[in-house]
């Protein structure tokens, strides 16, 4: 039997704080915009969201190649899961989101232009993730009682190479190898206002069928993430995002590329409750500056519902 008690609006407003991490677009995890991805919730409960993205313009996704002159529009949706649960005391989270793509648009490859319309399942993404200080882990009675000061958390996504793929095309959904992304976040609480600060690093395999036989790689992409998130009334949050980048340089058969990315992101993020057990999150984002591939604009809306955490 599900129980609930007076926090449930709250645990319906942290929702996000775990769906947002797992983000479904192609786009590089490194430049998600994530808030909340370290707060604490109680442990037991299960988290369910379904998710909307669109994206548009010079956009740098884990499936392309050192790509030029890109104007491509990607439609994802699609689903994700998180199980809350406890580890020496500390508050844990695993999750998994399984993304599907359309993708349209025309980009330049070594001179060459090219377009192409492409739809399928995208690379799932697995998280996990650990609360190290300032998060132990509660039930939810235990969490009515709970305020946050400062949590220190770590986290590991992992990208697998499972979605459409065409080894004769340059544009693709998946990526057709594996990403690995640790990260390490700080939130600190001042009352309703909440500052979060997350360093992270992506690490590539090599794509060993990039357009025939050639041989794509990419060196790790950087990336630090602040937030500044404000407790409304009735579970409501709302934050202002940024999010730098740094690195990512790709070689097609040993040969590099200008493809160095130096870029900005600034966006918002609201998220409300709707009934008890579920919230809406909307987003949207721009590139601030951008070095290469990053002039693009993302807009988003997820569903969640929540349910569990029995004693």
């Amino acid at each position: 039997m599900m129980r609930f008690v007076r926090c449930v609006p709250t645990v319906s407003g942290l929702v996000t704080a775990l769906l947002a991490v797992l983000a479904v677009s192609p786009v590089s995890e490194a430049q998600q915009i994530e808030p909340r991805a370290y707060s604490n919730i109680p442990v037991g409960l299960n988290f369910l969201a379904a998710v909307y993205a669109y994206s548009e313009g010079d956009i740098e996704f884990d499936a392309s190649g050192p790509l030029q002159d890109a104007s491509l529009r990607i439609h994802t949706t699609g689903l994700a899961y998180v199980r809350s649960f406890g580890v020496l005391g500390r508050s844990a989270s695993v999750g998994v989101a399984l993304p599907y793509a359309w993708l349209s648009g025309r980009a330049t490859f070594r001179g060459e232009a090219g377009e192409r319309e492409v739809a399928g399942l995208g690379d799932p993404r697995l998280r996990l993730a650990v609360n190290l200080y300032g998060a132990p882990a509660m039930s939810l009675e235990e969490f009515a009682d709970y305020r946050q000061d400062l949590i220190v958390g770590a986290s590991l996504i992992v990208s697998a190479p499972l979605g459409q793929y065409d080894d004769d095309k340059l544009l693709n959904v998946g990526a057709n190898r594996w990403s690995f992304k640790p990260e390490i976040g700080v939130s600190k609480a001042w009352g309703p206002l909440i500052l979060e600060l997350a360093f992270g690093v992506t690490f590539f395999t090599t794509n060993d069928d990039f357009l025939g036989s050639r041989t794509l790689e990419r060196e790790p992409l950087y990336s630090l993430q602040g937030h500044l998130i404000y407790n409304l009334p009735w579970g409501i949050w709302a934050s202002l995002n940024v999010v730098g980048y740094r690195g990512g340089r790709v070689a097609v058969d040993d040969v590099k590329s200008d493809t160095f990315q130096e870029n900005v992101r600034v966006g918002v993020t609201v998220s409300f409750p709707v009934t008890r057990l579920s919230s809406v999150k909307i987003n949207g984002s721009t590139g601030a500056y951008a070095r290469f591939g990053g002039s693009f604009t993302t807009a988003g809306i997820a569903w969640q519902l929540a349910w569990g955490g029995g004693p």
